[in-house]
């Protein structure tokens, strides 16, 4: 669900503080100038504090620089209108830190000999780049070097967000989906992306197959951690750093959808920040025009489906934590396969029908292979097992208490599974099984398990067996050739009418939509191109499995 927001000032076109500073360049990099390796530089106290970006040079002696500091400044002076009393001079030092400083460069020799031990001491408490000069500079030479650096580097970053800007501006006003502005953002951040909900689910996501399961493991917890770190960092006005996750909410007129979150990565001339802005711009720009329905999740689940039944995963492992993060649980919970045709059903119905028993689901649009007609699959999690009383609810909840529609369902439900592997199984079952027929006659919804029809259970556990399917071809073919020769011959039809109503032609004829006589004579064609008598036992057996492993092997 959206969240309306109207006590909070964020907007994705604003960046916190310093978000955009990826384009300043940071004290180890000032210290490889010219100007300043002219002045003998000397790194007192570092590490990571020389990775503090550099928003101006302020040259001053005064003791009461600090209430002139806006916080970003590389601050040059000679230290001589310094205190000089021990304890004042370490206040002052952590007045500077307090003030934002980001690095002290002192020159030696003008009313300094060395650099004060408790100068010293206090900088490498609070974490504040500092650097002794042993040569004389002129600090208007200094001051200019490193400010034509700035400048350099921000132009060419205002640059980079025109490009940036231009680049999502145009995929919004083209109606780009979710799932491909968060593929762009991965391609121009260099690094992974996730879009969530305000749920912490993740909707969709660019990442590297062999990643996925670093990245979405225990997602929902890590997701919560980064959320608080970053809005720590939002009160205290600090940047992200380089190795930490980049929060951006999206939201346009006061309603916050979700948020972008990327991943560490490389920096970005335009500002990682304000890159993830732009996409988050756009993103927001699409739920607009979007209006109430819910076209995130629907694409995204969508595609998340898809991947999955064309096994576009690295590993089992990986595809798991997606399933789970995306709100689908897997491990220690009941899962099951489903397929439901005849009657159109909603995206999200099915999740909102699996909450009913207490669980979840992920659904999405079958292809035509799966069922002549509306269709959609259905991946079920729930706390137990899904028994008939259960399967009635939720064929009842799924059509909302249409009865009409209910006339028409066929719920298709695949053997119970624990883990994912089991779980493309019981799917794969579901699909074989809604490949039938719907029963003459039937009324109210049709409920069909995979552990009714053995024969159809083992024939998707061996599809890919090449005895079996060398079987199918070899008793199938001549039906084949035929249909083909024929643009769309009938007779593989007929025949799984046939075998559909064992011992019932006059029903096998209803539900080939022929004649009486019309089906006996393509009964009779069938029987002389194969070469069997169509009323011998293991003649049809044989033909019903090759039937079914043709069927499920054709997706």
């Amino acid at each position: 669900m959206a969240e309306r927001r109207e006590d909070e000032s964020f907007r994705t076109d604003r960046s916190g503080p310093l978000a955009d500073a990826d384009g300043l360049p940071t004290v180890r990099e000032i210290l490889t100038l010219e100007a300043v390796a002219q002045g003998v530089p000397e790194v007192l106290s570092g590490d990571d504090a020389l990775d503090a970006r550099i928003r101006w040079v302020h040259v001053s002696d005064s003791a009461g620089v600090a209430r002139l500091l806006n916080g970003g400044e590389l601050l040059l002076s000679t230290g001589s209108g310094w205190p000089t009393d021990p304890a004042e001079l370490g206040a002052f030092i952590a007045g500077l830190v307090e003030a934002g400083l980001a690095g002290l460069v002192l020159e030696l020799g003008v009313h300094y000999r060395y650099v004060p031990a408790v100068v010293e001491t206090a900088a490498r408490e609070h974490g504040l780049a500092l650097v002794a000069l042993h040569r004389e500079v002129k600090f208007v030479t200094l001051t200019e070097a490193v400010h034509s650096r700035i400048i350099s580097e921000q132009t060419a970053a205002l640059r980079a967000r025109d490009e940036v800007r231009e680049r999502f501006t145009a995929l919004s006003l083209r109606g780009s989906p979710a799932d491909f502005i968060v593929h762009q953002l991965a391609q121009t951040l260099g690094a992974a992306v996730v879009l969530e909900n305000l749920a912490h689910e993740v909707v969709a996501a660019e990442v590297p197959p062999a990643a996925e399961e670093d990245v979405f493991a225990t997602w929902e917890a890590r997701s919560r951690l980064a959320h608080r770190h970053d809005a720590e960092r939002r009160r205290r006005g600090v940047a992200v750093g380089p190795d930490e996750w980049l929060v951006v909410p999206v939201e346009a007129r006061g309603i916050r959808w979700g948020h972008l979150i990327a991943l560490p990565g490389p920096a970005h001339p335009a500002g990682r920040a304000s890159v993830l802005e732009q996409g988050a711009i756009a993103l927001a720009l699409g739920r607009l025009a979007d209006g109430e329905s819910d076209e995130w999740v629907r694409i995204g689940r969508q595609r998340l489906v898809d991947g999955l039944l064309a096994g576009r995963f690295a590993g089992l492992a990986g595809a798991t934590a997606r399933l789970e993060a995306a709100g689908l649980p897997i491990e220690g919970a009941r899962l099951h396969g489903l397929v439901v045709t005849g009657a159109p059903i909603a995206s999200g119905s099915a999740e909102a029908a699996a909450r009913t028993l207490g669980g979840r689901a992920i659904d999405a649009a079958a292809d035509d292979s799966v069922a002549r007609g509306p269709a959609r699959i259905v991946l079920l999690s729930l706390p137990a097992d899904l028994g008939d009383a259960q399967a009635a609810t939720l064929a009842s909840a799924l059509v909302g208490g249409d009865a009409a529609s209910a006339d028409r369902l066929v719920l298709s439900i695949g053997s119970p599974a624990e883990g994912l592997d089991e779980l493309l199984g019981s799917l794969q079952e579901a699909i074989d099984l809604a490949r039938g027929a719907r029963p003459h006659g039937a009324r109210g919804p049709v409920v069909r398990r995979a552990d009714d029809r053995p024969l159809m259970r083992l024939v998707t556990s061996l599809r890919d067996d090449h005895r079996l399917l060398r079987h199918s071809e070899r008793m199938l073919a001549p039906l084949i050739e035929y249909d083909l020769a024929r643009g769309g011959g009938d007779l593989l039809h007929v025949l799984g009418a046939l075998l559909a109503h064992p011992g019932n032609r006059t029903a096998a004829a209803a539900a080939s939509h022929l004649s009486r006589s019309v089906f006996y004579q393509r009964l009779t064609l069938i029987g002389d191109l194969l070469g069997v008598d169509l009323d011998d036992g293991e003649s049809l057996t044989a033909l019903h499995l090759a039937l079914l492993v043709r069927q499920s092997v054709r997706r």
